[in-house]
């Protein structure tokens, strides 16, 4: 029975005299009843609810929910707040913060009185932050995602994020006035949730799901569905039976469960962000993973989920169609179906009856929208380490090309340059942004999507090679190289290419090649001088001196692994 097992919570609210006292009293002054003290499971909420996350806006009401569930099932909710990560308006960029925010996780969750914990995730870098943070911890750990908003309408036609790219170069073409560009603002976001096509809020909903640590169908389900608060009821529920069954995070996290993220990824078209987060969760974790890992495993799997950017549709009909424990129906043949996940079941057991209503939107295994998807990692002398591209979102006939590099030092120099009639630029170049790295920006951007100089978006061209060593957004699309490893700002081969120079991309044979011999790279890496990054102090300073690669999962050096619960002093 539940009162005879003592949980961890009990080392602090379950103690004689002064300590125990001061541990309950203060709790008290919020109203709590003695008997909530005495042996329930403590269940910690972690909010990342900000105004300043407007896709994490609704999560006030969101957690109620989850609290809920809690007492329900005979638990002892306790909601506790965490740095929160907004995407779209943090500056230099969220990914700086995404290790901060998980460190605060990690550390909320050690120092305190808690027996399991619900992450409530929505934007895109709150989601790998919170299960990096509480995979170092490794309690019972589940989450809770904030969903989708509902697609827009602008025009007469279904508008999302993916469409900010569309808008801008139309915008730039003076065939969309600011005036309405304004109008498309408010058409676009007009619902609580995170963006709604297969972004990285998407992707990392359905990397989570298909983990093991939600419940099924928590990925799509609307922000503004009923059923996205039943959700989070059940997943209160849910915590407090794992902390039972001692249903720790290292239990669900198992190789088997990483190799069937990547697959599911490879077949909705998921951002390339997901391998930088996915690697990291890994080395929190322990478990051996690297970027040939994605590229073997995604290769033979076909794109069946009809979500934009690679496909037509929102992330919210995804859900009508049968969601995500639909499409893993669909991939049964290669998914590791005894993993367990948290339901207490293997994954296997938790999508038997699931089905595929709208084959618009889920397509079949032996009828994909496309025969292969996923990520395509490249390597070669410009990327000794590893690059990614998107082939489902990108241009059939640039897939193997060769082209002359226009070369962007920094992203000021880009923006400087890129519409001015003067650039010696045409649709057959290679357009390189330098120093948008981890270290080099800092944080790693997501600006490798350059938008295409004006010159050449007036001859009807939309998309070129582009190469940098930063990130793209999920909702972003076209022939684009990214994570270019070593970066520029280490001295990588990046940082050497000059304007003129020949750069093959070859993704059916995995190559990224720049045509310059080793003899005269070593001339002009002798006479390379770093850039003077300009921070001494703070949490900055630190990020730069201690974060990894983009393909080892740009978490830092000292945060790799987990420290677990281990035994805390007393406080007073």
């Amino acid at each position: 029975m539940e009162e005879k097992r003592r949980y961890r919570s009990q080392d602090w609210f379950g103690k004689t005299g002064k300590d125990g006292f001061i541990y309950r009293a203060w709790m008290k002054n919020q109203g709590f009843p003695h008997h909530e003290f005495t042996g329930k499971p403590v269940i910690g909420i972690c909010n990342t609810w900000s105004e300043l996350t407007p896709c994490n806006a609704h999560f006030r009401e969101l957690a109620e929910c989850v609290k809920r569930g809690v007492w329900e099932a005979g638990g002892f909710p306790v909601e506790f707040p965490v740095m929160s990560l907004g995407e779209t308006l943090m500056k230099p960029t969220a990914m700086l913060y995404r290790n901060l925010a998980s460190m605060d996780v990690e550390e909320s969750i050690r120092g305190n009185p808690i027996d399991g914990v619900v992450l409530m995730c929505g934007c895109d870098k709150t989601t790998p932050s919170l299960v990096m943070g509480a995979a170092s911890v490794d309690l019972p750990s589940i989450v809770i995602s904030g969903g989708p908003m509902l697609a827009g309408h602008f025009k007469g036609r279904k508008i999302g994020t993916s469409d900010v790219w569309r808008f801008a170069e139309a915008y730039k073409m003076g065939e969309l006035s600011q005036e309405e560009f304004i109008v498309a603002e408010g058409c676009m976001a007009r619902s609580a949730g995170h963006c709604a096509v297969m972004g990285t809020a998407s992707t990392m909903a359905s990397m989570v799901e298909s983990l093991g640590l939600t419940l099924p169908d928590n990925a799509s389900i609307p922000a503004a569905d009923s059923r996205r608060k039943t959700m989070a009821h059940m997943t209160g529920r849910r915590i407090v039976e794992m902390v039972r069954e001692d249903l720790t995070m290292s239990k669900i996290l198992t190789r088997k469960a990483f190799e069937n993220a990547i697959m599911v990824n490879a077949a909705i078209g998921g951002s390339t962000n997901f391998v930088i987060h996915l690697m990291a969760i890994a080395g929190r974790m322990g478990v051996e993973l690297d970027l040939e890992d994605f590229d073997r495993l995604s290769e033979n799997i076909p794109f069946i989920a009809n979500i934009q950017p690679s496909g037509e549709h929102f992330f919210e009909d995804l859900y009508y169609a049968g969601g995500l424990p639909a499409v893993m129906k669909e991939l049964s043949n290669f998914l590791n179906l005894d993993a367990l996940t948290a339901t207490g079941q293997v994954l296997g057991e938790n999508i038997v009856l699931s089905n595929a209503h709208d084959r618009e939107i889920i397509a079949s295994v032996d009828e994909p929208f496309k025969p292969s998807t996923g990520l395509a990692v490249l390597k070669g002398n410009l990327a000794v380490n590893g690059a990614v591209l998107k082939p489902s979102a990108a241009s059939p006939h640039l897939m193997t090309h060769t082209g002359r590099a226009v070369v962007f030092e920094d992203i000021d120099d880009y923006k400087a340059r890129v519409d001015d009639p003067d650039l010696d630029i045409d649709e057959t170049c290679v357009m390189v942004l330098k120093y948008v790295g981890p270290k080099g920006y800092p944080g790693m951007p997501e600006v490798g999507n350059m938008v295409l100089p004006k010159k050449i978006l007036e001859k009807g061209v939309h998309d070129m090679v582009r190469i940098s060593d930063g990130r793209m957004s999920g909702t972003g699309f076209g022939t684009v190289v990214l994570h270019v490893s070593p970066e520029a700002a280490i001295g990588g081969t990046l940082a050497l290419v000059e304007n003129g120079d020949l750069i093959t991309l070859d993704v059916p044979n995995r190559s990224l090649h720049l045509h310059v011999s080793d003899e005269e790279l070593a001339a002009r890496k002798a006479n390379w001088k770093p850039l003077e990054l300009g921070y001494d102090r703070g949490y900055t300073n630190l990020y730069l001196n201690h974060v990894q690669q983009s393909h080892q999962g740009a978490d830092m050096d000292f945060l790799v692994g987990k420290s677990g619960t281990w035994k805390l002093r007393e406080s007073h």
